[in-house]
């Protein structure tokens, strides 16, 4: 397995190019947009010179990484020699089905189709595919460059050999991968969101603020950041759709979204994407305010 093709040249699309790329793969990355192609081209260079200024990587190696990689605005012609597709597109059901149906239709027989989905259903997926059997979930964790995780999800119909190649394709990579199941949220999001959704219910409810909330979470449970912090650099919006997920999945009423969320993505605080959510974000500064709308603490 050496040829990649990457289908989405967003953040999570950039740095899963580059993993592969810096690993020798050929990569093929793909988006409609030349625009974001050539964003996320740099966005890569820009990565690796912070590899390069750490001694993690040479010169020659940013070269040879950037070199591996070249970039289509079209599926057909993007994914003709790929030995595995990764598909990174938004989070969005429907047009992660449209992505799938024309990879059926234009990858070569042998190649695994995987996606990067932290929710969506891997069967769901599949079901729109003439090859269930080597479809399969890639989840990779934000910044994909730094975070150790893969989470590998069977689909229902996941051919137990699909699974072995990509687990092995993962330890490659550096990373360390983890066999779940294809159930709402797999494991990282059914466990994860839950708590930033509780998180965003004691702010809404008044019993602490945004520091006091996210302190507490750090100082006292060893969290590298807070629950609210996260969610800003997850993106308030894909917290919401994941949620959506979980609760239409399971029914069960502990997985509703808080209406302060639903609230904050109805006005388009987004987190960091949008430069506020529950902090405020200021290009080129590395401090964390809050956001005014937080300002007073419950605890006052």
């Amino acid at each position: 397995m050496q040829n990649i093709s990457v289908i989405g040249a967003g953040t999570m699309g950039n740095g899963i190019a580059h993993v592969f790329a810096q690993k020798g793969f050929t990569v093929s990355l793909i988006d409609t947009s030349s625009h974001q192609l050539e964003k996320a081209l740099k966005t890569i260079a820009l990565n690796l010179d912070r590899q390069i200024a750490k001694g993690a990587l040479t010169e020659d190696d940013k070269k040879s990484t950037l070199h591996a990689i070249t970039t289509y605005t079209e599926i057909p012609a993007g994914v003709s020699k790929a030995d595995l597709i990764v598909e990174a597109a938004t989070e969005n059901t429907e047009l992660k089905l449209s992505i799938f149906r024309q990879l059926d239709e234009h990858a070569p027989m042998g190649c695994i189709l995987a996606s990067n989905t932290s929710s969506i259903s891997i069967t769901k997926i599949a079901s729109v595919t003439r090859r269930p059997a080597a479809v399969i979930g890639l989840h990779f964790m934000n910044p994909v460059p730094v975070m150790k995780l893969v989470e590998v999800i069977n689909g229902y119909a996941t051919d137990a050999s699909v699974t072995r190649q990509v687990v092995t394709l993962a330890e490659k990579l550096g990373k360390t991968p983890c066999v779940v199941n294809d159930y709402p949220g797999f494991i990282a999001n059914r466990i994860l969101m839950p708590m930033i959704n509780e998180a965003i219910y004691s702010l809404y409810e008044g019993v602490a603020g945004v520091n006091e909330i996210d302190t507490i979470m750090k100082l006292g449970m060893a969290h590298p950041m807070g629950p609210l912090q996260l969610a800003d650099f997850i993106g308030l919006d894909v917290c919401l759709s994941i949620l959506h997920v979980l609760h239409d999945g399971f029914g069960n009423p502990k997985y509703a979204p808080c209406p302060l969320l639903t609230n904050m993505v109805t006005a388009g605080y987004l987190g960091i994407k949008s430069g506020e959510g529950f902090y405020k974000y200021t290009h080129g500064s590395k401090d964390l305010v809050v956001s005014a709308r937080f300002t007073e603490s419950a605890a006052l």
